[in-house]
Order: structure tokens, then C-alpha cells, then sequence
């Protein structure tokens, strides 16, 4: 039984050999890897999924500014093992990523991805037509999520990370309770 789970520190040696092979050394170039680079994800948001203590998926999401002091999340990068993709871990992994987030009461998600694959959890370009990333992106896979409808009607301008920044005693995760849900 595949479970999502809060990730841990421990998962950290397993998730980025996932991340390795899902996207090559490339990824450390990506615009959005410089919103993560020395921080820390958001409070009770970084997921693993996992079956019988393998890591087969990950999905964080990060604190930013969405142009001009509105406070939303960036989320990335969401990975799964290439043996297990048709399973649906993926999709798993953003719908509880997206209940979490507005459960805590988040009011938007920002991501670079295809449209295709995250269109069917309500992503479009639509939302960040007014918004810019520093560095190279391609304007078509910037998406947003209103989790609250309107939360990004004011949102102008450049994108910023605000997320905790990791010093050497910070833990690599927030420590939070281990929330368990099957999937």
C-alpha cells in the first residue's frame, strides 16, 4: 500500500536520488531551484510517498511573493519513480499537496510544469499573466491555482522567495507531526 506522508529527514539521501533520476543534473540550473536553493519548504508541506520504506515519490511547496506582497506557494518539484508512474502517485501527491496548502490556509499555488498534466488540478496560465520569475522560464508553464478565488487578482510583478532560510542547526525538514494517509 502506497502511502503520502510528511517528509522527514531521513528521507532526504532517497528524494534527491529520485530527484537526480527524474531530472538530471539540470535541475540545479532551473529557475525555480533558485526560490529553493538554502531555504526551507513551507511549514507541513513536503510530501513523500512511500511503499514498504521506498521512496517513490516527493512534492515540497515553498513560501513566496507573488508580485507585489501577495503571499502564495511555489510548488516543486514534484517526482515519481519511473517504475511505479502509472500508478497515479503523482496526481496523489499534488491533491493532497493542494488539500494541505488549503488547509493551512493557503490562497495560491505557482508552479513551472506542462499545462496538460496539471490543468486537470485546476492550474493555468491565466493567473500569472502580470507575474515574472527572474531568470529563464518559459511563459506558457507558469501556472497558478487560486485556492481562494481572487488571491492572485493583485498580483503584479516579480515573484520572490520569502521561505525560512536553512542555517547549519536548521533541520532540512520543518519538524511537524508525521501525518500518514493512505493512497
Amino acid at each position: 500500500m502506497i502511502q503520502i506522508r510528511n517528509e522527514v529527514n531521513e528521507d532526504i539521501p532517497a528524494r534527491e536520488r529520485l530527484l537526480d533520476r527524474a531530472f538530471g543534473p539540470g535541475r540545479f540550473r532551473k529557475t525555480s531551484e533558485k526560490f529553493r536553493r538554502r531555504r526551507l519548504p513551507a511549514e507541513g508541506l513536503a510530501f513523500t510517498a512511500e511503499s514498504n520504506g521506498q521512496l517513490l515519490g516527493t512534492v515540497r511547496l515553498w513560501s513566496i511573493d507573488a508580485g507585489g506582497s501577495v503571499p502564495a506557494l511555489l510548488l516543486g518539484p514534484l517526482a515519481v519513480d519511473a517504475e511505479c508512474r502509472n500508478e497515479k502517485i503523482g496526481a496523489r501527491l499534488m491533491q493532497h499537496a493542494i488539500e494541505t496548502a488549503t488547509a493551512l490556509g493557503h490562497k495560491a499555488i505557482l508552479l513551472v510544469g506542462d499545462e496538460p498534466y496539471y490543468r486537470r488540478f485546476g492550474f493555468s496560465a491565466h493567473h500569472t499573466e502580470a507575474l515574472t520569475l527572474p531568470g529563464p522560464y518559459e511563459k506558457h508553464r507558469f501556472l497558478a491555482l487560486e485556492l481562494v478565488p481572487g488571491a492572485l487578482a493583485a498580483a503584479k510583478g516579480m515573484v520572490i522567495p520569502t521561505g525560512i532560510m536553512k542555517s547549519r542547526t536548521t533541520p532540512q525538514v520543518p519538524v511537524i507531526a508525521n501525518r500518514v494517509r493512505a493512497a
